[in-house]
């Protein structure tokens, strides 16, 4: 159960330093409390409290972070069953699926794919973040493969039944972070020591809902926090049935075992790039956290980037541009001036015509609390 602001303000060591760019602990309790600020900006906070805060606050699906940098991807910490109700937090990562067998003219290929399928849509650079290393058996190969992947700052999802080949990999990329996939009933336990010697999230790999929950618990059981789920399922139709029933088990359910993302495989569910995007797509939407695809296309990844943005933006809070004075071709002070409002979309098109017609200009933004033209003037903004 959440605590009130007050029930935190007791926690906080009420020194009032403003060290958390809060004036008071008061004010950093309320805020902690509406959820629109973190407690790691306290540093003053004891570990006792820190413990007791963490395990109170945080959400029914444990966030998972992989990777670091620019390409860190954050998984899980969501909420609520639908986005209106609240907002989804962490958007999935998509990753591109590279095996130790494959030619280095195409690992090189998929590769350079990762780094040139980025777009640039009302001011954000749209990206997919992770890259997947598949063994399938050769170790002195998939180890080349890894060393490869450690010079690119992509997440990287490091796939291995060897326990061996894992450490191995894990130490060529031990500041990288990467996920560890997968843990099963054999080989949990030392799966789970390499997990927390080189402090990587670790995939639960099962047979189905039971069965991973079931392998789930084994490895909370062994002191691990960090996991993603795969229940291992390949089929549109029962993957989507799971995906839900894992989200409602975590959130109306409480139930802890499946309170963690999921990793999902359109490309092990066809041979067809298309109904793979299709499949990649219903994930997007039910309730995903990692999603490997066969290969990176733009006519495939663009539409699944862009549905990404568009569900995990927040539905309360229009998306914005920074009110202001904006120079477009080098204007002087005989170039004209234009004004419009502060909602994204708008000024991207206001701007972009701006800038083909070639003509000098001050463009000015005006705060209109991310409402269009025309709804901000029957506003009266």
């Amino acid at each position: 159960m959440a605590l009130t602001g007050i029930q935190i303000f007791k926690l906080l060591p009420k020194t009032n330093c403003g060290d958390c760019k809060f004036p008071t602990c008061l004010a950093f309790a309320m805020a902690l409390a509406a959820g629109k600020t973190e407690l790691d900006l306290c540093p003053h906070v004891t570990e006792e409290a820190r413990e007791e805060l963490s395990e109170a606050s945080a959400p029914p699906i444990r966030q998972v972070t992989t990777g670091t940098g620019d390409y860190e991807v954050r998984i899980g910490g969501e909420t609520v069953m639908f986005r209106h109700e609240k907002t989804f937090f962490n958007k999935p990562g998509f990753a591109i699926l590279i095996e130790d067998t494959m030619k280095n003219n195409e690992v090189e290929r998929r590769f350079s794919q990762l780094n040139s399928c980025q777009y640039e849509r009302v001011g954000l650079i749209l990206r997919p973040e992770m890259v997947a290393l598949k063994d399938t058996g050769n170790k002195e190969n998939f180890i080349a493969l890894v060393k490869r992947a450690s010079t690119e700052p992509y997440s990287i999802i490091l796939m291995s039944s060897d326990t061996s080949v894992m450490k191995e990999a894990l130490e060529i990329l031990k500041t990288k972070k990467p996920l560890i996939y997968a843990a099963n009933h054999e080989n949990y336990e030392s799966f789970g020591s390499l997990s927390k010697e080189y402090n990587c999230p670790l995939t639960a790999k099962g047979n189905g809902l039971e069965d991973t929950a079931s392998l789930v618990e084994k490895l909370i059981n062994i002191g691990l926090k960090d996991l993603v789920i795969d229940t291992s399922t390949r089929t549109l139709k029962e993957g989507f049935q799971e995906q839900v029933i894992i989200r409602r088990a975590a959130l109306a359910g409480k139930y802890k075992p499946l309170g963690f993302p999921t990793i999902t495989f359109p490309c092990e569910m066809t041979d067809n790039l298309m109904k793979e995007t299709v499949i990649a797509s219903c994930f997007v939407a039910k309730y995903a956290g990692i999603i490997v695809l066969s290969d990176f296309q733009g006519e495939s990844i663009f539409p699944l980037l862009l549905q990404r943005l568009n569900i995990y933006t927040d539905p309360q809070r229009p998306m914005t541009t920074q009110e202001g004075i904006y120079p477009i071709n080098n204007p002087d002070a005989a170039s004209p001036v234009l004004v419009t409002c502060n909602f994204s979309l708008t000024y991207f098109i206001v701007s972009s015509e701006i800038e083909n017609s070639r003509i000098p200009s001050w463009l000015c933004v005006m705060d209109t609390e991310g409402l269009s033209v025309m709804t901000a003037w029957a506003a009266g903004k």
